[in-house]
């Protein structure tokens, strides 16, 4: 499996802060992690370190030599002002704003891509509507569709179903695996108990990072990995709350 991204020995933080200590992690082609940890532990500034948003304080991060639409991120909260006069397609075409330059205009065949992604992800009726008028579902398929509409090799999300309902999480869980099939997906979730049936590989991070190679991870092993969350399976099996980390 060909390698798209390496951190090597990363160590991140704010101003003189470390939240990130020594990370190791390769994102392979046809990858689906899934990344796990407390508040506070370092996920976000993780998935900001891959995007490049943030400069690690030492460590060295191997990207592919053509970096032209390798990320597509998907943000837990798509912060915009529901006033603001912007709808459906707009929103969803400033996915390829980074590719086009200042004062670029949008092709024909662009907009068609971006109403062929509205139509495939329930969302072709609403094309012309503003954006503040949808719901938080609607909002994070057109948000969705915007991630992916440059072609990414890589497909970001932080906490992706926070605002949505349970149906739409698990038909947005669908969507991620269909879209795995052509990219990878890296993907900060607080619920184990259900990216366990969806993602292929585990990422523990709080501070350090413990990486597991499954989908299938034991209370025993999160303690092993000083990832001190929750575990939930759903049946006739207790949910666990594993003790608080004291190192």
């Amino acid at each position: 499996m060909a390698s798209i991204i390496e951190l090597k020995d990363i160590t991140a933080g704010y101003d003189r802060q470390i939240v990130l200590s020594h990370i190791h992690l390769t994102i392979n082609e046809g990858d689906f992690i899934g990344i796990i940890g407390p508040n506070g532990g370092g996920k976000t500034t993780l998935l900001k370190v891959i995007l490049g948003l943030l400069k690690p304080f030492s460590g060295e991060i191997s990207y592919p030599d053509i970096r032209q639409n390798l990320f597509g991120y998907l943000p837990q909260n798509s912060h915009f002002d529901p006033r603001f006069p912007i709808n459906v397609t707009e929103v969803v075409l400033s996915g390829l704003l980074s590719g086009k330059g200042l004062y670029k205009t949008y092709t024909k065949a662009e907009k068609h891509l971006a109403w062929t992604l509205l139509e495939k992800y329930g969302m072709g009726n609403y094309k012309k509507s503003p954006i503040g008028e949808l719901s938080g579902g609607q909002i994070q398929r057109v948000f969705l569709c915007r991630a992916i509409i440059s072609n990414p090799r890589i497909l970001i999300l932080d906490e992706p179903t926070t605002y949505v309902d349970s149906h739409f999480e698990k038909e947005f869980y669908a969507i991620l695996e269909e879209l795995n099939k052509n990219l990878s997906i890296v993907m900060v979730s607080h619920d184990l108990g259900t990216i366990c049936s969806y993602v292929k590989t585990i990422a523990c991070v709080n501070r350090e990072l413990h990486y597991h190679p499954s989908n299938l991870i034991t209370p025993g092993q999160l303690q092993s990995y000083h990832c001190p969350i929750e575990l939930v399976t759903h049946g006739q099996v207790p949910h666990r709350v594993l003790k608080k980390h004291s190192g």
